[in-house]
């Protein structure tokens, strides 16, 4: 008999010791409630109660948890429906505060979710909403991470996890996308032929500007020769005009031979001319050559020039004609 109440009593003992002792693992924290009210937290380890007047209250999840946001229909700012869905990282901060101040955390920070999720996207265009998650994020971010904030909770960050338009936007968007596209290679197509027509005028003008200054070197040695052509002749002249005043007559015959010449080669080269008729004083401008030679050799010695020969008359044989030929 004494032996069973011994065995009670220490059965006793050992099941108030393992009630007393609590460990408590890594990423957890147990609240310990005395008579129903909350007195501690249990950090990570081993941790002693009172028997029968502790116990373990709430055991929270200090980890970094994920929240999925159920998929829902929200109205755009310009009347469009989309079908919107996230998640949201969370993490325990306070474990008094998340056990305590809020009943069902997780269903608690879903709804939270979803209705801030349909009132930011409804705030917005569908263009906005489209390309402007990270707008979207950011203000669901700061909206719940305020409003979690007295439950202990930090709202590490929320996700936009999927935007899908209705199916005759999505087709409406497409048809826009092509048209964009298109209008992006006729604007460049535009701007290639832009600039080859650039090109090709900047060509020309260079081709331009390098023909007139061909010109221009042309005419400059035009004129350069024109010039030495003229100095030379007023070289002649004023040599021909000194002869002329110390009296020799072949300078005057000289004047008179180039222009004769030039006279005659002007009437050769005339393009109606057929038949060039040579005239029979062709003896004077032989006589006006040979002056020319003794005015040149005049010039160049320092002698004066002899006397020019004195014509002799010429005798012009008249043919006469024979009976036999006339009769013939």
């Amino acid at each position: 008999m004494e032996l069973a109440v011994a065995l009670i009593f220490l059965g006793l003992a050992v099941v108030v010791a393992l009630g007393a002792i609590k460990i408590v693992p890594q990423g957890r924290e147990y609240t310990v409630e005395r008579f129903g009210r909350y007195t501690r937290t249990l950090k990570p380890g081993i941790s002693f109660l009172t028997p029968f007047v502790e116990s373990v209250g709430r055991k929270m999840n200090m980890m970094e948890q994920v929240l999925d946001v159920p998929r829902q229909e929200v109205i755009t700012k310009d009347n469009a429906a989309v079908q919107v869905d996230g998640i949201v990282f969370i993490q325990v901060m306070d474990a008094a505060a998340a056990a305590y101040r809020v009943d069902n955390l997780s269903y608690a920070i879903q709804q939270l979710a979803m209705t801030n999720l349909r009132t930011v996207v409804g705030s917005m265009e569908l263009d906005e909403v489209l390309s402007q998650r990270d707008a979207i994020n950011t203000r669901l971010l700061n909206v719940i991470d305020e409003a979690t904030g007295p439950w202990g909770v930090k709202a590490a960050r929320i996700e936009i996890k999927d935007l899908q338009p209705p199916p005759d936007i999505t087709a409406a968007m497409a048809r826009q996308m092509k048209a964009e596209r298109e209008r992006r290679a006729v604007i460049t197509e535009a701007d290639g032929e832009k600039s080859a027509a650039i090109a090709r005028a900047e060509g020309a003008k260079q081709a331009a500007i390098l023909e007139a200054e061909g010109r221009r070197e042309a005419a400059f040695r035009d004129a350069e020769a024109r010039e030495r052509e003229a100095e030379a002749e007023a070289r002649a002249t004023e040599m021909v005009s000194n002869a002329i005043a110390r009296g020799d007559v072949n300078a005057i015959n000289y004047f008179v031979a180039q222009k004769y010449v030039e006279a005659f080669a002007r009437l050769a080269e005339s393009p109606q001319q057929k038949t060039v008729i040579v005239p029979a004083e062709m003896s004077a401008l032989v006589g006006s050559v040979g002056g020319i030679g003794e005015l040149v050799k005049a010039i160049g010695g320092d002698h004066p020039p002899p006397p020019p020969p004195r014509a002799r008359p010429t005798r012009v044989a008249t043919p006469t004609t024979s009976p036999g030929a006339a009769g013939g």
